[in-house]
C-alpha cells in the first residue's frame, strides 16, 4: 500500500506525509497500539511515538525506522521538523481533516512547505484486500455467534445495560479483540433512537429490543443490527418489522460494483413511499467500514458515492416512529463484481421470544 502512495505523492511533487490519523498508521504500518505517527518518504519511512511503545513498534513494524519523540524532540511537530530539514525535504503533506490547531500551527514553521490531503488514505482502505476481507469475515461471525447467545437472556426484567455488557463479553469470548466498542442496546419506545444509549429500563412484555453493535478482530470491525420482541408481536409490530425486512432486502438485490450509493437509496425506500410510513425512514442507509466504522462510501440520497468491488459495507435502512418505538436490520456486505456476498448471517425474520 505504501508503493500506492509513493505513487500519489510523486504525482503531486510531494516529498513526504506524515500521518497522525490512528486507523491509517495502522493500515500503513500494522502496528496495532496508540499514540503513533508516520513520516512516509521514499528514503526512507518513521514511526514515532514515545517509549512506552517503541519495543512494540520494533517488533511489529520492521520496515519503519522506529524514533523516540521524546528523546529527539519536545514535542511530534518538533520531532518532524528535525526529520524532514535533516533530509530536505521541500514538500510534505499531513492529514488536513485531523490535525488539530495547535499541531498545524506548528506543522507550518518548519523550513518545508506544508500541504493539506484530505481522504487519500481513506480512499486507498476502502478496497479490502483479501486478508482485511477475511479478519472483517471473522469479525462478523463473532458477531453472529455473540447475538445466539444474547438472546438466551433478553427476557422481562433484565435491563439494557445488562444486556448491552453481557453482548460485548460475549464477542470477546467468541475471539474478538479485547476493546469491545460502543454498542446499542435499546428497547421498547426507545427503539425510536437511531443511536440510543442503554440505559437501565428493564425489558417489558411487547418491547422491540434492538440491538445495534459489532467487534474487532485484529483491528477490523463488524457492525450488525437485529431487532427482536419480547412476546407476542401485535399487528402493527409485525407490519413494520416486514417492511424494514423488505427495504434490506430490496438494497441488497441492486448491489454490485459500479452501482450508484443514490441507487442503492432508492431501492431500499420502494416498498414504503406509498405507507403511512415513508416519513419515518432516516436516508443515511450505511457506510463502509474496516478498520474505523464509517469509512466511505456512504450510502445515502445525496451521496456521489460509486460502490467497488471489494469495497465493504453496511446497509441498514430503518423504520423510527418516536413514541412508538423503530425497527432497524443491518448486514455488513462485501461487493463483488456482479452481486454481493452478506458477511453477517444472523437470522433476519422475526423473532418472538
Amino acid at each position: 500500500m505504501i508503493n500506492i502512495l509513493f505513487d500519489y505523492l510523486r504525482e503531486q511533487n510531494i516529498d513526504g506525509i506524515f500521518i497522525s490519523k490512528l486507523q491509517n498508521v495502522r493500515y500503513l504500518s500494522q502496528y496495532t497500539g496508540d499514540d503513533s505517527y508516520l513520516f512516509i518518504t521514499e528514503k526512507g519511512n518513521y514511526f514515532i511515538t514515545d517509549p512506552r511503545y517503541t519495543e512494540q513498534a520494533e517488533q511489529e513494524c520492521p520496515g519503519f525506522i522506529i524514533y523516540n519523540w521524546r528523546e529527539i524532540g519536545k514535542t511530534i511537530p518538533e520531532t518532524l521538523k528535525k526529520i524532514i530539514e535533516g533530509m530536505n525535504i521541500k514538500r510534505f503533506a499531513f492529514e488536513g481533516d485531523y490535525v488539530d490547531y495547535n499541531t498545524y500551527s506548528e506543522l507550518i514553521k518548519i523550513n518545508s512547505e506544508a500541504v493539506p490531503i484530505t481522504g487519500v488514505i481513506e480512499e486507498l482502505r476502502s478496497i479490502k484486500t483479501h486478508e482485511e476481507i477475511h479478519n472483517l469475515r471473522v469479525a462478523c461471525q463473532i458477531a453472529d455467534r455473540a447475538f445466539e447467545r444474547i438472546l438466551r437472556d433478553i427476557r422481562i426484567g433484565v435491563t439494557e445495560k445488562e444486556l448491552a455488557s453481557k453482548l460485548s463479553h460475549y464477542m470477546v469470548i467468541e475471539g474478538s479483540d479485547t476493546k469491545p466498542y460502543g454498542n446499542i442496546l435499546i428497547s421498547g419506545k426507545r427503539t425510536s433512537l437511531l443511536h440510543g444509549i442503554p440505559s437501565n429500563k428493564a425489558i417489558e412484555y411487547g418491547d422491540f429490543v434492538l440491538m445495534d453493535y459489532g467487534c474487532s478482530y485484529k483491528g477490523y470491525l463488524s457492525d450488525m443490527t437485529r431487532t427482536v420482541i419480547v412476546g407476542k408481536a401485535t399487528a402493527k409490530q409485525r407490519e413494520v418489522y416486514n417492511l424494514e425486512n423488505r427495504m434490506l432486502e430490496d438494497s441488497k438485490k441492486v448491489m454490485a460494483a459500479g452501482v450508484s450509493a443514490k441507487k442503492v437509496y432508492n431501492a431500499s425506500i420502494e416498498v414504503i413511499k406509498d405507507t403511512e410510513y415513508y416519513n419515518y425512514h432516516y436516508s443515511g442507509i450505511g457506510h463502509g467500514i474496516g478498520l474505523y466504522v464509517h469509512e466511505i462510501p456512504f450510502m445515502s440520497p445525496k451521496s456521489n458515492d460509486i460502490l467497488k468491488e471489494n469495497n465493504v459495507v453496511t446497509i441498514e435502512p430503518g423504520i423510527y416512529i418516536p413514541g412508538w418505538g423503530g425497527v432497524r436490520i443491518e448486514d455488513q456486505i462485501l461487493v463483488l463484481k456482479d452481486g454481493n456476498e452478506s458477511l453477517t448471517n444472523s437470522p433476519r425474520d422475526l423473532i418472538e421470544l
